[in-house]
């Protein structure tokens, strides 16, 4: 075995270590409101399940040289966002809203997608997308940095408490998802993904 100290190593060195063994990993499309009414999207694979009682799930997003990107700073302002399950039927779209545009531009339109009303929050959603989750802002945590005095943290983790599930019915089956209709994708390292792959089914003992 190698054994590495993580304390001897950069960032990046660290990043490609962390994002190369923790796979597959489910990608998050995560849709928030600006103060001025800017859509913006983008997708986040640090991303699981926190709690079913009440629903709450995670998702960490990373800052740039300590400076909040606009997912973090819309959820905590608004305090509420949408989380949509990428499937492969809007991977590529997905992929768009990655780019780094400006705060007053739209990641939403830039992909192609149509917004759509939620139920409970402010925060439209994407119709194109075969789940997706109205989500208040249970806590935002900032996290890592060097915990030098001035240091900026690393990342915000932001809980969201799910106020409503949303299901394309080819996927909802009888309180259970589908998974062979759901398509999901996953994020892997570097410019590479995948798709939900072969199944094993074993008992818990």
């Amino acid at each position: 075995m190698i054994s590495i100290d993580p304390t001897t190593q950069t960032d990046r060195e660290n990043y490609k270590l962390l994002i190369g063994s923790i796979i597959p990993r489910p990608i998050a499309l995560v849709t928030t409101l600006s103060q001025t009414g800017v859509l913006n999207a983008a997708p986040f694979s640090y991303f699981s399940i926190v709690s079913s009682q009440p629903p709450l799930i995670s998702i960490a997003v990373q800052r740039k040289s300590g400076v909040m990107k606009d997912t973090a700073r819309n959820a905590i302002e608004q305090g509420s966002f949408v989380v949509h399950i990428t499937d492969e039927s809007i991977i590529h779209q997905v992929n768009e809203t990655a780019a780094n545009l400006p705060s007053e531009e739209s990641e939403v339109e830039r992909a192609g997608f149509t917004p759509i009303a939620s139920e409970v929050i402010d925060v439209p959603g994407i119709k194109e997308a075969k789940i997706r989750m109205e989500c208040l802002l249970e806590q935002s945590i900032p996290l890592g940095g060097s915990g030098k005095e001035g240091d900026e943290p690393a990342c915000d983790l932001l809980i969201g408490r799910v106020v409503r599930f949303h299901f394309d019915e080819a996927v909802y089956e009888d309180g259970h998802i589908n998974p062979d209709k759901l398509n999901p994708m996953s994020r892997l390292a570097g410019n590479d993904y995948a798709s939900l792959g072969t199944r094993l089914t074993l008992k818990r003992p």
